[in-house]
């Protein structure tokens, strides 16, 4: 894939225009509140290094009341033996893809580190198999579950994974061997979406790593790539012909630049100037107008796949720095 979008002399002041429904606000800490009314205590369940597989390492399986009160699954991962409560990194996942297997999940670990891996409801592969169902329905859409939802923003898939987000470092502070103070997210593509609204919405982070998010400038992705997931959401309006000023409203509520407007958690970015997924504008946009403390790393002949691990010994070289 050749660089298609701005070159990076502009990408590095693009800065459009936020699309922001008047109620962004409410609606978020309506949600949140809902939940948090609807939760309950987290439960973790040890397993054995028999069963995980891995030595050097604890696991938990983990259950935590996310949107709705539903179960949603995740893996904490720490370092066997340490001494005093932990810092915690909790980790969201890529599209179409669930938490997986514990010994998946061992790079934070290895580096003193504790990680909740969040499941995301709903999704599954083959390399990476989901534990977690999402119990509400919605209106016929393609597969994928980017347009699950989209006839009102209190449908939403997203609304609902977002607010998992934030009940997985809810949940994960709970934990008698992690330090509630010291907790950062991180992930890339979906999951780096799913980090940037998490740093938004979720209080008290330490540090956030945001690699080639999706779901920001939402509307200038569709215009610029025609690669899944947004390919979903080009099928959609296909058939809603007239209906896409009040689709594009309901993507509003996740659209990352809303949530980057709001963030004052220090943020490493990345992006692939080659990356047809997640387009490198659109990433821009949203560490544009991020609010807090922030740096990028720029991939120029990388596309989706950004940094790779290069990048990985980057992000977890600086959130080690910012929990220690």
């Amino acid at each position: 894939m050749p660089q298609f979008d701005l070159p990076l002399d502009q990408l590095e002041t693009f800065r459009p225009p936020r699309d922001e429904p008047a109620d962004f606000d409410r609606f978020w800490a309506d949600t949140l509140a809902e939940a948090r009314g609807q939760g309950w205590e987290p439960r973790f369940h040890s397993v054995p290094a028999a069963e995980s597989g891995v030595g050097g390492v604890e696991v938990d399986d983990v259950e935590f009341a996310g949107f709705g009160g539903h179960v949603v699954r995740g893996w904490l991962v720490r370092p066997r033996g340490a001494s005093g409560p932990l810092p915690c990194v909790v980790q969201y996942i890529g599209y179409n893809s669930g938490r997986g297997l514990a010994h998946q999940h061992t790079l934070l670990p290895s580096a003193g580190l504790a990680v909740l891996v969040m499941d995301t409801r709903g999704q599954t592969s083959g390399t990476l198999p989901g534990a977690t169902p999402d119990p509400v329905g919605g209106a016929p859409h393609p597969s994928g579950r980017l347009t699950d939802g989209l006839d009102d923003p209190a449908h939403s898939y997203y609304r609902r994974v977002f607010c998992d987000a934030v009940r997985a470092v809810d949940a994960v502070r709970a934990h008698p061997a992690i330090d509630p103070d010291r907790i950062a997210v991180w992930g890339g593509s979906q999951g780096g979406g799913i980090a940037l609204a998490a740093a938004a919405l979720a209080e008290g982070l330490v540090a956030a790593a945001i690699d080639f998010p999706f779901l920001s400038a939402i509307r200038r992705a569709v215009a610029l790539t025609d690669a899944a997931p947004y390919s979903e959401l080009v099928t959609y309006l296909q058939t809603r012909r007239g209906d896409e000023d009040a689709v594009f409203r309901v993507l509003s509520y996740i659209d990352g630049v809303n949530f980057a407007a709001r963030s004052s958690v220090p943020a490493l970015f990345s992006v692939g100037l080659r990356d047809a997924v997640c387009p490198p504008s659109t990433v821009f946009a949203a560490y544009n107008h991020y609010a807090g403390e922030k740096s990028i790393r720029v991939y120029p002949y990388n596309g989706h796949e950004g940094g790779g691990p290069h990048h990985q010994v980057i992000a977890l070289r600086e959130l080690s720095r910012r929990l220690a």
